[in-house]
């Protein structure tokens, strides 16, 4: 099967997939949701005020047509406007997506290039020192919660030494990669990096056991060469599928980091969408995160194709 055909049939399959996350979407809103004009109107509000929310956000229709406007929602991109600020949920995704890349983007490309090469010099070693030191340091890194390295960070880092700032941001990219996101980055590398090494040490130590291992070293090639170019090339598909699974994490940003340091991305805003039951946030981040997820699938598979020429369209 030719590429632009596995690509027609993989697109054509997701549609099915698609309407079962919408419906399912739709439904769990609806009914386990609960009635949002009762939060909305607070209270003192009487049963005029609740029919009169209820109509301005047409949850008094009828539940086809709720579904049906829900549906043309997500294939225009409009979801209409937040139920507590009345600003449009596509102008909240565009204004506050940008900060939650700049925080999340290094955070991805530093822990899969960190957490690829540990696990090669570990397995290089496996059984030493080294190996069984990371590996329990690993361990306990993995314990601790996200949110004492935050407490702990912001304190002695931010305030006992004074080596970045507490919180913040700014409409310059550079100052904020280089200033307001550092303290962040680190400190969601210290929770990321362990368990990523862990798993990627297991990937390449099943490859080094492969028969072509021991073929490549009876010919008198290299260690250095072995695990660079044949092992680490073969354990590179469950590599990139583990990275391909935290793409459509970027949506949804980094909702600790961005609360504690008052970073204004999306993280944040589903935060305070999801505290003051502002649906149409939440149901624009649960759609935008399920088409992220196949758009992932299909860019693996592609991926695959490039990474192991013996894979095949099918």
């Amino acid at each position: 099967m030719n590429l632009t055909a596995f690509l027609f049939r993989r697109l054509w399959q997701m549609i099915p997939t698609l309407l079962g996350v919408v419906l399912l979407v739709f439904l769990l809103f609806n009914w386990v949701g609960g009635d949002p004009a009762y939060v909305l109107a607070g209270k003192m509000a009487n049963p005029e005020d609740i029919a009169n929310i209820r109509h301005q956000l047409g949850i008094d229709r009828p539940m086809w047509e709720q579904l049906l406007i829900f549906i043309r929602q997500i294939v225009t991109g409009d979801f209409g406007n937040s139920w507590a600020t009345r600003e449009p949920v596509s102008e909240i995704f565009r204004t506050r997506l940008g900060p939650s890349l700049v925080l999340l983007i290094p955070m991805l490309l530093l822990e899969t290039l960190v957490a690829v090469v540990v696990a090669l010099i570990v397995s290089a070693v496996r059984g030493s020192v080294l190996d069984r030191t990371l590996m329990v340091t690993s361990t306990v890194v993995m314990s601790i919660s996200l949110l004492v390295y935050i407490i702990v960070g912001q304190y002695v880092f931010a305030s006992l030494l004074g080596w970045f700032p507490v919180k913040g941001w700014s409409d310059n990219l550079w100052r904020n990669l280089t200033t307001y996101a550092v303290l962040p980055v680190l400190l969601g590398l210290m929770v990321s990096i362990a368990p990523s090494v862990r798993l990627y040490r297991t990937f390449i130590l099943d490859e080094i056991g492969q028969d072509y291992v021991r073929t490549a070293r009876a010919k008198g090639l290299s260690e250095p060469r072995i695990l660079l170019v044949h092992v680490l090339r073969n354990a590179a598909i469950p590599i990139v599928t583990n990275v391909l699974m935290g793409l459509p994490v970027l949506l949804t940003g980094a909702f600790l980091l961005e609360r504690f340091f008052a970073i204004p991305g999306i993280g944040r805003e589903i935060i305070l969408a999801v505290e003051r039951s502002d649906f149409p946030i939440i149901k624009a981040a649960t759609v935008y995160v399920a088409v992220a997820t196949l758009l992932a699938n299909l860019l693996g598979d592609l991926l695959y194709r490039a990474l192991d020429p013996r894979v095949h369209f099918e």
